[in-house]
């Protein structure tokens, strides 16, 4: 069982990205996924979290409006689109899934989790 980060990349400040996680197992198919990120020294911090079915979702407000994260059970895959990016936004992204239905922020709440790729915005 195992979660595919990719898509990071750099770009300039007011940019777009999109990333994707692919998952493996028909086991994550419906778990609640999420998107996390981490700068080095720092603990990982909420991004934005789907519900299985992909009806709903939650955002951190530094992302609210900015970011988009949608879902295709199909094809085991959870996007992150990324819009008006901000230096601030600089990190390594982690995608993860989890069990639980509840849409979690908390990266405790989540048993698996991708590798992780690396945006970088600059000003």
């Amino acid at each position: 069982v195992q979660l595919q980060a990719s898509g990071g990349g750099s770009v300039q400040a007011g940019g777009s990205l999109r990333l994707s996680c692919v998952g493996s197992g028909r086991t994550l198919t419906m778990y609640t996924k999420g998107w996390f990120r981490q700068l080095p020294g720092k603990e990982r911090e909420f991004v934005a979290v789907i519900s299985g079915h992909g009806r709903e979702t939650r955002y951190a407000g530094s992302v609210e409006g900015r970011f988009t994260i949608s879902r295709d059970n199909a094809e085991n895959t959870v996007w992150l689109q990324m819009n008006s990016l901000k230096p601030e936004d600089t990190a390594v992204y982690y995608c993860a899934a989890s069990r639980e239905f509840a849409l979690s922020s908390s990266s405790g709440d989540y048993e698996h989790w991708g590798q992780g790729t690396q945006v970088t915005v600059s000003s």
